[in-house]
């Protein structure tokens, strides 16, 4: 990655900027003037973003913006102006600047929002060809990283994938990204959601019919295992699947044929399966409800897309995406989302994941009435819904700093329990460990509270979508709290 350059005529600020930034492992290169820095671009390997102060003398940033907007457009500049410069941090997005910095700046929020430019600048470089290899399929933080890095190791592979995931966190991305970055790249990607088509019909659609097979069949159809020859075929909500094609589907898996409805000869299917579930397929095996064997087939590699409310970092890099997205349908500029709006979108729990906000974004980009987009203007209900907002995020948690470690004795019980649960329920000890852990930490909050839920999340540091959930998962709803000491 290229250096993040800094440029202000004030030592100190030009000093802190290098100290936060460095810390985080970013390469840093500074300037003490506009002129200085426009000298050496081009002289060089050029900045992965750009830093400038707003008032330096000679050339000021409005004016290094102009210039280096004509010559790199899609170069991330971040303007540093005073909170009360409004018509300077105006002309400075008018100028195409990707973010201002206010000044006096918050360090985190400076190194934050320099994360952010350089995963634009990552965006826009192709760097990284993982992020930006199907449009959407963007994240910065640790758990998207893993899957991108999966999805590098398996791009030699033919292997059978399993991915895992919510409704909503992109399943058929990262199988586009498999099948794109495959061998297999040439020929046909062919989806099929096997929720989606009734039972009948879907024997017909992965495997064709012959001519006559049933009444309706005047033709002889080619299934989706025969569309995707050579290519890759993505098998969308395989736990909902009906015990009879899961049988017809194994045999495919085991010995490469098929056969169309109504049909006596075998095809030879040479295809790449990739599946797909939001279920718990293990669960699914113990009820009878899926094949243990071709859960086995399919299970090769499995990949985890996290939730968006495990990738909260994400949001505003999504959302970003999302409004330059539908501005361009619509034929329109592209609005941004305050800091405080971002936030509050990182404070909800969004059990839509990343399609809910994509929708949430076009929504913005019709309804909001101004190019800057704040919490007012998000829907009436997310304002008015329970926020999963972490109180620690915003604001140290009271009484953090006299926080005591816990006692050996309380560690060495313990310590015992885990020993006596892993000799008489092996297999299930991290649930009911947690589950006990849980129920014990929610019920004290709620009665050091006199029973007053919000009060308790803010204490345990919870959103009050989890407490509400949790008490509800633990059967807490109805049971005494337990007494505070």
């Amino acid at each position: 990655m290229n250096p993040v350059w800094i440029i202000d005529d004030d030592r100190s600020i030009r000093w802190v900027l290098e100290k936060a930034l460095g810390r985080e492992n970013i390469a840093v290169k500074s300037f003490a003037t506009a002129d200085e820095a426009l000298s050496a671009l081009g002289k060089g390997p050029s900045p992965a973003a750009l830093i400038s102060d707003i008032r330096m003398p000679d050339m000021d940033g409005l004016d290094l913006l102009k210039q280096v907007k004509a010559n790199y457009p899609e170069l991330p500049v971040i303007i540093m102006t005073a909170y009360s410069d409004l018509d300077s941090a105006v002309a400075a997005f008018q100028g195409g600047a990707f973010e201002y910095l206010p000044k006096p700046f918050d360090v985190d929020q400076a190194v934050a929002l320099v994360r952010r430019a350089l995963a634009e600048s990552v965006q826009q470089s192709g760097e990284a060809e993982t992020v930006g290899a199907v449009p959407g399929m963007l994240g910065q933080g640790a758990a998207m990283q893993e899957v991108f890095r999966a999805i590098g190791r398996l791009s030699q592979s033919l292997a059978t994938v399993l991915i895992n995931g919510e409704s909503g966190t992109g399943k058929e991305l990262v199988a586009q990204a498999l099948h794109r970055h495959s061998p297999r790249k040439n020929a046909p990607f062919i989806a099929i959601n096997t929720a989606a088509i009734p039972k009948d019909l879907l024997e017909s659609e992965l495997f064709g019919h012959e001519k006559g097979a049933f009444t309706g069949a005047a033709t002889q159809r080619r299934g989706r295992f025969e569309q995707a020859e050579n290519g890759t075929l993505f098998l969308d909500e395989i736990g909902d699947m009906p015990a009879e094609l899961q049988t017809r589907l194994l045999r495919v898996l085991s010995d490469g044929n098929f056969y169309r409805v109504g049909g006596h000869q075998p095809v030879k299917a040479n295809v790449r399966v990739i599946a797909a579930t939001h279920q718990d397929l293990e669960a699914r095996v113990r009820d009878g409800l899926f094949r243990e064997d071709l859960f086995h087939r399919l299970n090769v590699i499995r990949l985890r897309l996290p939730p968006l409310r495990e990738r909260r970092d994400d949001i505003p890099i999504l959302a970003k995406h999302f409004l330059q997205k539908s501005a361009q349908e619509l034929g329109g500029e592209p609005k941004r989302l305050t800091e405080a709006a971002q936030k509050y979108l990182q404070g909800l729990e969004f059990p839509g994941n990343v399609r809910q906000l994509e929708n949430l974004c076009h929504w913005l980009t019709v309804m909001a009435p101004g190019q800057s987009v704040g919490v007012d203007d998000l829907p009436a209900d997310l304002r008015e819904s329970p926020r999963e907002a972490d109180a620690a995020r915003d604001s140290p948690v009271p009484g953090a700093a006299s926080r005591r470690p816990a006692s050996a004795d309380w560690l060495a019980a313990l310590g015992h329990e885990v020993d006596q649960l892993l000799m008489g329920t092996p297999g299930h000890v991290a649930d009911e460990l947690t589950r006990q852990f849980e129920s014990v930490l929610i019920r004290r909050a709620l009665a050091a509270t006199h029973g007053r839920r919000i009060e308790a999340a803010q204490l345990l540091g919870l959103g009050r979508n989890t407490i509400t959930r949790k008490i509800q998962e633990l059967g807490l709803d109805d049971a005494p709290v337990d007494a505070a000491p």
